[in-house]
This record gives C-alpha cells, structure tokens and sequence, in this order.
C-alpha cells in the first residue's frame, strides 16, 4: 500500500519498522536485499524516487515501510514541504511504529540533516537504530574508523549513549541477517507481552 496520507495507513495492528535516510543512501538497495527482491522498492539513480509512505507486509507478522529520503531530493519546494509533513506525521501518530531505521551512507562524515533528524526523534521519544549503508565501498578497518568517528560525533552532541547500529551492504548482502534477528527478536517480545 503506498499514499501521502498517514490517515490512511493500514489499520492492522501488526509491528511496523520504518526506513528512512537522505536521498540516495541506498535505502532502496536495502530493501530489496533485507527482503530477497530484485524491484520490491523502486531504485533509482536519481534522488528522490519515494514520495510516498510504502508498506511492505513482510510474512504477514510485520510492514516494513518505505518513507521519502529528506535532504537534497530534486522536487519542488512545495513537493518537499508536503512530504516533509508527512514523514514527521508518520513517526508522531503512528501508533504500529515499533522503530524507525535511520540510514546513513558510512563514506561520508556524519551529516548536519541526519544528526538533526535523528535528534528530532530522540527528542520525540521514537526508537530508531541506524544502519550505515554501502560498507562494501570500504576496507574493514575503513568501515571501525569511519563507525568510531560517527559515534564519537553523536556522544559528543547530545547523546548519552549511541544508537543501536548496523553496518550493511546491499550488493554483498552483509548485516542482512543481524537487522532481520533484531526486528524477529523485536516481534518476538512483543507477542510475549
């Protein structure tokens, strides 16, 4: 199910697990390995591809949902407006959120619009993880230093602790079973409580 409007998001009860970065981190890429589906999400050489909220049920236990990327998207002022609207809409009324995944592509230093949005959730009481994305561009000891300096960043701004993280690469298919054991262990817990 795919639309703009958070009213109209499916009225199942069942977890909810959000994915959300600037344009063109590989969120797509990311999908369609986590999933095993070549075009589940639609990617694209051009930032900015979802403009809308995409739910994916996954196994009929939980959706996994597709947000807009924010950041520099080629769309029109107006366009980014409303669909900045939406996506905070989404992270503050949606109930089924169980944790949004906030990705971040590991070659670059940490990003002004990732730790302010990332401390816009924090400062909103929403759980969310991130996931450094495209970890095969880099040498192991590349990906521990860039990791390093990225948490240092955020325990130097305002956070006490970091995040859970994950590092990932969609074309090698690397952290693929560490996200899914933590959504499984996720859902788990919440069926026992």
């Amino acid at each position: 199910m795919s639309n703009s409007d958070v009213a109209k998001c499916p009225k199942n009860t069942i977890p909810e697990y959000a994915f959300i970065g600037r344009s063109n981190v590989g969120k797509s890429s990311l999908i369609n390995m986590l999933t095993q589906r070549k075009s589940l999400a639609k990617t694209s050489g051009r930032p900015g591809k979802t403009q809308l909220i995409n739910h994916f049920k996954i196994n009929d236990e939980w959706f996994l949902v597709d947000l807009p990327g924010y950041g520099y998207a080629r769309v029109s002022k107006s366009t980014k407006k409303v669909f900045q609207k939406f996506i905070t809409e989404y992270f503050r009324k949606r109930r089924q959120l169980v944790c949004g995944f906030v990705l971040v592509d590991i070659r670059h230093e940490p990003q002004k619009i990732d730790l302010e949005f990332m401390q816009w959730l924090g400062e909103n009481q929403i759980p969310f993880c991130i996931i450094f994305t495209k970890a095969d561009k880099l040498r192991p000891s590349q990906i521990d230093k860039h990791v390093e300096s990225y948490k240092a960043k955020l325990l130097a701004d305002v956070w006490e602790e970091v995040p859970q993280y994950f590092v990932t690469s969609a074309s090698k298919a690397i952290g693929r079973d560490e996200v899914l054991e933590f959504i499984e262990q996720i859902n788990q817990d919440l069926k026992n409580s």
